[in-house]
Parts: C-alpha cells; structure tokens; sequence
C-alpha cells in the first residue's frame, strides 16, 4: 500500500524487510492522501461488472482508481450508482466520478447485451485495463438461500470470464459470498457442505480464469477486519496476467491485503485491535431523544417518519459523515411497525441472546417461523446485514434498521444517497431492487478500498518487473 516492501516479501523475494510504517515522514503522509483523493483521475483504471450500487466501485475510487464504466443490470440500484458516482449528488467528492465513455449509453445493461453490442469497443480496451472487478449474483450460491445448482444465476459468472477474455487485464477480482466454496448436495439441500477441492464453483472459476491466461489466488475475508461493523465473510478470487510475471515470483495477494491492515485502519482513524461495532456505528441515529418529523424523502410515500440529524459521536461516525457540511442525509425514513409486532420485538430482546440469530427453540417458543433473525448486539460488529430489513433487529429499539442503519453497517458513507423504492415483495423480489435490497447486495466500500490499496502495490510490482527493474 505504502511501500513495495510488503509486495516483495509476500512474493518470496528475498533481502527485503518491511518498513514500520509508523516511520513514514509528513511528506510520505500527505503523497498517500493525495493519492487516495486523486483529483485528477490518473490512477490506474478499472471496469465494474455487475456492479449493483456502487459500492465496490466507490472503494476503488477510494483507493485512488481511475473508473471507466460499471455495469449493472438492475434499473434501481443503476440510478443509485448512476446518481453518485457519474452524476453526483450533493456532497459527492471530486474524486468519487466513473469516466463515462461516449461510447456506451448511461443506462442499465445485462452484462451479455454488453458483450453483444459493444464488443468492438471492448475489444479495443485490450491489454489497456488494469483491473476488471465484479460480484456476479449470489443468491445461488448464498448458505441463506436454497443453493440450487441448476440456478440460471449461478452460470452469469462465465460473461465475467467472456468479457476477461475479451479485455485481458492486468488484474482480475471476483467478490461473492463463501458459499462459492462449497459443493451443492446432490438432493438439494440447502444445507453446504464442508469446502472441497474439487466440484465448486470456486474451483469452476479458477479454472476459467487460468485457461485465459491468469494465476488465481482465492482466499476469505471478513470485512470487521477493514472496519466495516459488520462480520461479513466474503470469498474474493483474484487474478493475475501471467505474462506480466515474467517468470519473477508472484506476489501473495492476501498476504499483502492483511499486513497493510494496521495502516489502513490507523489511518482511518478506526481501532487496529478490536472491530467497529454496532453501538459505535449506530448510535447518532437512535431515535431516543430526537425530534421526529415527517419523512421529507420525495420518493417515500406519506404516513412515515424520520429523525432530526444532530451530530456523529464516535470516531466511526465521523468518518461517514466527514464532508456533509450540514447536509441532509437520504434514506433516514423509519418503519412503521404495528403495536404487535414492537411487542414481539421488545420480548425477543428481552429473552433471547443478542449477537446471534434466534435458535429452533426460541423461535417455537415465541410463534415465530422466520428462519433468520438476530437482536444485535450494541458491543459486537453485526451480523451480515441481507436484503432483507427483518433480519436484524435494532441493538436498543424494538424496529428493525432505517436504510441509512444498513448503509452504516456496510461503510456507506453519508453523503452516499439510495434511489428508489423502500421494499418491495412477492413475485417482483425477482425483477426489483429496492434500497433494502441495493445496501445488501453491495460490497462494503471499506473492505473494497483496503482491496484496492492492496490490488495496486501488486499492479505496481508487476509493471516493476515488466520494466526490468
């Protein structure tokens, strides 16, 4: 991230020690700051795949990428990525802007339609990329869902592969849920079985990726490590062109993800030895002694309520606010849950253990047949925050999180704005993708940007060894 040093040890070259980063100078300092707020969009570049939000492409950006274009398929969670990153609302940063080209339409696009009617245009990125990411569709893959191999959503990884093909770039990342790792039982279980060597998709995706041409390194990693406040194990894949190796040793691309950790966090302002938890996330948007008004969201329907902002508290809440300058934050609207179902919540948190979901005999005890559901804990990091707003439940208030709570808990930050509906249900689940269901899918922006320091000490090592030095 800092130094090559990192980069050199976790590649096995020898004579190399990694510098204490607490030793770097004001100078150092400042040139990593101007770097990872780069204004003027010289940093390598990248392409977004299945791109949902935003939120892998804001961390990118973060780290000081340069975005091309991102590709999503869904017309909600486009407008959110669209309104932020290329757009941009108030309070969006200068350095948070995709590169639109002129060649391809700002609208939503099927990542197939995309190969289909452009791939003249793709073809003339060859070689120039640096970095394709994405995070094709989980939901086949999910431990939370019924693991259905046959899935159609399961295959849309190979357009991933199509469009490498296609491009070659010097790096490749896949995100996606650990459930890639395991392998689906014959009867159709949803329940995983144990990770195996052979038979995964994980194992599909690797093989894909070498016949084109790339070393894979895949591993998994939680995102409270990157302080995100949330637990969120996620299966990332990445690549390298082989022929950028030249034969030198290929660096280990997690290694160098976890010792550039203690920096990152520091320089963050965030602990190094504890994670983020759901208190010091939350806490500024508890509705205990605010002043409630209506919703003044334009896209919200009448009847709903939000809380008047005051200020961040916690060091974590600083951060997603830094730049709001008295802004108003999007996405505040509050549930409207009826005297019975407060009720329920008030007796889950009083008798059930917080931090974890509720267990078979809890949920017979109380009449409850939602499989998954957790009270949080305000002294833990959360539980993998879903699509689904009832997952969870508030760590002091009988409710159930605003969007603006599933934002923080994924790393948005505050001037980052949600578009479209609230929730949606019954068969449009599969053709919709409301604001609960955009915080959920996406990547959390902090992990993506520590990813991203991590992706370009390993982009420029290789262009070290490419240039003999």
């Amino acid at each position: 991230m800092w130094t090559h040093a990192a980069v050199r040890l976790a590649s096995g070259v020898p004579g190399e020690r990694c510098r204490d980063t607490s030793s770097f100078t004001k100078e150092e300092k400042t040139r990593i700051a101007d770097r990872a707020r780069n204004t003027e969009h010289n940093g390598p570049t990248f392409v977004d795949l299945f791109a949902g939000c935003g939120g892998l492409s804001l961390g990118l950006l973060q780290a000081g990428w340069s975005g091309l274009f991102a590709a999503e398929l869904s017309p909600h969670a486009f407008l959110t990525l669209r309104r932020n990153l290329v757009d941009g609302c108030e309070g969006t940063p200068p350095w948070a802007r995709l590169h639109w080209p002129s060649w391809l339409p700002l609208a939503p696009y099927e990542i197939g339609r995309l190969l289909a009617t452009h791939g003249q245009q793709l073809q003339a990125l060859r070689g120039t990329l640096d970095l394709v990411v994405g995070g094709p569709p989980c939901q086949g893959f999910s431990t939370a869902g019924l693991r259905r191999p046959e899935d159609p959503r399961n295959q849309l990884f190979r357009h991933y592969v199509e469009f490498i093909a296609l491009t070659q770039p010097a790096l490749v990342l896949v995100e996606n849920v650990v459930g890639m790792k395991f392998e689906f039982r014959a009867n159709g279980s949803s329940t995983p079985c144990l990770p195996v060597r052979e038979g995964t998709f994980a194992d599909l995706l690797r093989a894909e990726l070498q016949s084109q041409g790339y070393l894979v390194h895949q591993d998994v990693v939680r995102a409270c490590d990157y302080g995100v406040p949330q637990l969120r194990p996620r299966f990332l894949s990445v690549g390298y062109r082989r022929s950028l190796l030249k034969g030198r040793p290929a660096p280990r691309f997690f290694e160098v993800l976890r010792g550039l950790r203690p920096r990152f966090l520091l320089d963050h302002s965030l602990p190094v030895d504890k994670p983020v938890t759901v208190k010091q996330a939350l806490s500024d948007l508890r509705t205990e002694g605010k002043l409630l008004v209506a919703c003044t969201d334009p896209e919200s329907p009448p009847g709903f309520r939000e809380i008047v902002y005051e200020r961040p508290v916690t060091r974590y809440q600083q951060l997603m606010h830094s730049g709001m300058n008295g802004a108003p934050i999007n996405s505040l609207r509050l549930p409207n849950h009826r005297a019975e179902t407060v009720a329920k919540f008030q007796t889950i948190q009083a008798s059930c253990r917080r931090g974890v979901q509720l267990s078979v005999r809890d949920r017979a005890r109380l009449g409850i047949n939602k499989h998954a559901i957790c009270p949080l804990s305000p002294d833990q990091p959360s539980h993998t925050v879903t699509t689904l707003p009832d997952d969870l439940l508030h760590y002091s208030e009988p409710r159930v999180h605003s969007v603006r709570e599933h934002a923080r808990l994924q790393s948005f930050p505050d001037w980052f704005g949600f578009h479209g509906k609230y929730t949606t249900g019954g068969k449009k689940r599969v053709r919709e993708c409301p604001r609960y269901t955009q915080v959920g899918n996406a990547v959390p922006p902090l992990l993506a940007e520590a990813a991203g320091w991590a992706l370009a000490e390993v982009l420029e090592y290789l262009r070290q060894e490419r240039k003999g030095e």
